[in-house]
């Protein structure tokens, strides 16, 4: 890969925004922008100086790299379509790096049509949050063919603290469906320790203290433990996307023949954020759920 390719992102919210800020800080031009919210495009394209193309195919055709940060499998399948306006029109040459958290059959599917149309890519599976991809340290998983793996890997390390070539394409989306079931069930498992220290009148400061220095530490207590303590819910990784990843897991679950009963509780648990109206609240939101003195469909949104 030459130096400095020019990048184009698919999906401009908070992940692709920020991921493209960071690429542009340290050298990459970024070529073009599109997202299903063209105000959006359009207002990310002027920081960078970048177009706003309204279709998928001009995004293929000003870049050599190609960034997709998209919500679920039909967004994907949508972007990657084998007819009308694709990614994959002009795809001869160009590098498709799949960021978004989805099923691992969808990103084998995906690389299959993208190297038919004589493209490569890659799964780059995410397990950070929104700072992490603004300033360049992100973990990040990568499944696909090694020699795209080593083509992108300057450009990947600049995205990344923690760079991890997993295997095949799907292989990466396996092991981060399996990251986010476990971080899911730890976070809805801290909301029910915390729920029921407040039910029975604990300091809560002091629960969460000595819950880091006991067998009840985990990575979500640093990142969570305060928020649902002081219900401060601004989003990062929010309880729709929970649900989702929790619900892939799973489906790899009954492909395997294996029951996982506390990933289909805690699946729960955010399908019933969203059923009330709190999709949209960070993960850590799934506390209104488990603190008796809470009201979760009155909360005010974060």
């Amino acid at each position: 890969m030459a130096s400095n390719p020019s990048i184009g992102v698919v999906g401009v919210g908070r992940m692709g925004a920020n991921i493209a800020r960071r690429l542009k800080d340290v050298g990459y031009p970024i070529a073009a922008v599109h997202d299903i919210q063209p105000d959006l495009a359009r207002s990310i394209a002027a920081e960078f100086g970048a177009q706003a193309s309204p279709t998928l195919a001009g995004v293929t055709s000003a870049s050599d790299v190609v960034i997709t940060v998209v919500t679920d499998d039909a967004a994907m399948r949508r972007i990657y379509a084998q007819s009308g306006d694709s990614l994959l029109q002009g795809a001869n040459g160009k590098l498709f790096i799949n960021c978004a958290t989805i099923s691992p059959d969808v990103h084998v599917e995906v690389e299959r049509l993208v190297e038919a149309a004589d493209g490569r890519s890659l799964e780059a599976c995410m397990a950070s949050s929104i700072p992490q991809a603004r300033d360049g340290s992100l973990y990040l998983m990568i499944g696909g063919r090694k020699d795209a793996f080593e083509k992108a890997r300057p450009m990947l390390e600049r995205m990344s603290k923690s760079l991890r070539y997993v295997g095949a394409s799907g292989e990466a989306a396996k092991v981060k469906a399996l990251v986010n079931m476990v971080m899911n069930i730890n976070t809805a498992g801290l909301a029910e320790g915390l729920g029921l220290g407040d039910a029975l009148g604990l300091d809560l400061d002091m629960l969460r203290e000595i819950f880091a220095q006991t067998g009840a530490n985990s990575r979500v207590l640093e990142t969570d433990g305060a928020d649902m303590q002081n219900r401060e819910h601004d989003c990062y990784f929010s309880a729709a996307h929970a649900a989702k990843d929790s619900g892939i897991a799973l489906e790899l679950a009954r492909s395997a023949g294996l029951d996982l009963p506390l990933a289909a509780a805690t699946k729960g648990q955010f399908d019933a954020m969203i059923g009330q109206g709190l999709g949209e609240l960070d993960k850590s939101g799934v506390a209104e759920l488990t603190f008796k003195s809470r009201h979760a469909p009155t909360l005010a949104r974060a």
